[in-house]
């Protein structure tokens, strides 16, 4: 029997592993670890008002890197802007610690979401360029799994540190450590010992790309953009301000995670068996669900349930959507995926802004949310009309 090693860069285990411990520590530990820290944050230093800015500053610099990485042909310049964006996941993290600077904030804030799609974008590339197997698709469901471990592995060390009597800035410190080390890991395997040769492939424009189902799958995913980031930055916090429900917010990102571990591999199955757009618009519809939950109800087993919605759909969404405009694009995916990824964007940056000045205004989360669910809802809306009319999707 052939021994698995972990530090043989060409083992597709090794891989993987180093894929998810990228996401852990580019999502997980840049990105989605803030939302864990949110309600200890807000006690005694950041307002509501400079936490959406600080998210929505994140999301701006994961959209610059995202539609950045787009354009990255060359798979060794690929594997330098990865250890850029392990590099910009460690650094800004500690500056938060240490710390606590508006101005070192808000432009940490920006670098981390910038390295944030280096670990996601760039990092998924080279893994998928690496693996060594037939059936990559399946491969890859099991590296996306990495969203959901990033929210758990995050929220278990921040946990670990209030145990402990730590404090947010600690935990911010302890983060940035436990990502130091691990970065090695994935830095390693995620290169090759050897200058890879390319041929360079030029992908022109194809207005003729943007049919009418196209421009209505962008809006919609400009749609779960917005519903993906709200709960995303406040979930928590939403949870802690019900009645009868302060402290179960912590819980509830845990299960945010769980939920999430499995949400990819499972939704591109039931994608493929049902169609796409099918298994979108379920999804959507089970995320509308979960948003409105909080605003509707205190009676806690329903909002676990909501982290579990949440969990459960968004991950999944940006592989259904992905994948379909993959499917969509064929030889030409440049555009289409940038014009995706920027519509996503939008709605993540647009969306801590709005739900800030609901929250100020009306003094709860309710409103934010109502909005929330509306604009999700819109999205579900414009791909039943592709039904409707038989627009070619798939």
């Amino acid at each position: 029997m052939k021994s698995i090693s972990l530090l043989d860069k060409n083992s597709n285990i090794a891989i993987l592993l180093a894929g998810i411990i990228a996401l852990i520590i580019g999502v997980g530990v840049a990105r989605f670890v803030f939302t864990s820290l949110l309600p200890s944050m807000l006690e005694n230093y950041l307002t509501i008002s400079f936490a959406g800015v600080l998210a929505s500053i994140n999301y701006v610099g994961y959209l610059a890197g995202s539609i950045f990485s787009v354009f990255i042909k060359d798979i060794n310049t690929k594997v330098k802007f990865f250890r850029l964006g392990m590099f910009l996941a460690v650094s800004t993290t500690l500056m938060l610690g240490i710390t606590t600077s508006e101005t070192v904030w808000i432009i940490s804030r920006v670098l981390a979401g910038f390295g944030a799609a280096m670990a996601l974008v760039v990092g998924s590339a080279i893994v998928m360029n690496k693996l060594n197997i037939q059936n990559k698709t399946k491969a890859m469901g099991i590296h996306f799994s990495g969203i959901g471990f990033s929210i758990l592995v995050s929220d278990f060390i921040v946990r670990i540190v209030f145990h402990f009597n730590g404090t947010w800035q600690f935990a911010w410190i302890v983060l940035a450590f436990f990502a130091f080390v691990m970065s090695f890991y994935s830095m390693y395997i995620l290169s090759y010992d050897k200058e890879v040769k390319q041929n360079s492939v030029k992908h022109h424009i194809d207005k003729s790309l943007f049919s009418p189902f196209v421009i209505i799958l962008i809006m919609a995913y400009f749609c779960e953009g917005v519903g993906m980031v709200v709960q995303g930055t406040f979930l928590p916090d939403i949870i802690n301000s019900l009645k009868g429900l302060e402290g179960f917010g912590s819980f509830t990102w845990t299960l945010v995670g769980v939920a999430g571990i499995p949400s990819c591999i499972t939704w591109m199955m039931l994608a493929h068996k049902y169609g796409s757009v099918n298994i979108i618009i379920l999804a959507m519809f089970l995320q509308v669900i979960g948003i409105l939950i909080s605003a509707l109800t205190n009676n806690v087993y329903l909002n676990l349930l909501s982290g579990i919605l949440y969990g459960g759909t968004f991950i999944g969404l940006v592989a259904l959507f992905m994948n379909l405009g993959g499917k969509l694009a064929g030889n030409n995916p440049v555009m289409l995926m940038g014009a995706l990824t920027t519509a996503y964007g939008i709605g993540q940056v647009a969306a801590p802004l709005y739900s800030v000045a609901l929250i100020e205004h009306f003094k709860t989360y309710d409103y934010t949310l109502y909005v929330t669910a509306f604009i999700v809802s819109g999205g579900i809306v414009l791909l039943i009309l592709t039904k409707i009319f038989n627009l070619k999707g798939e």
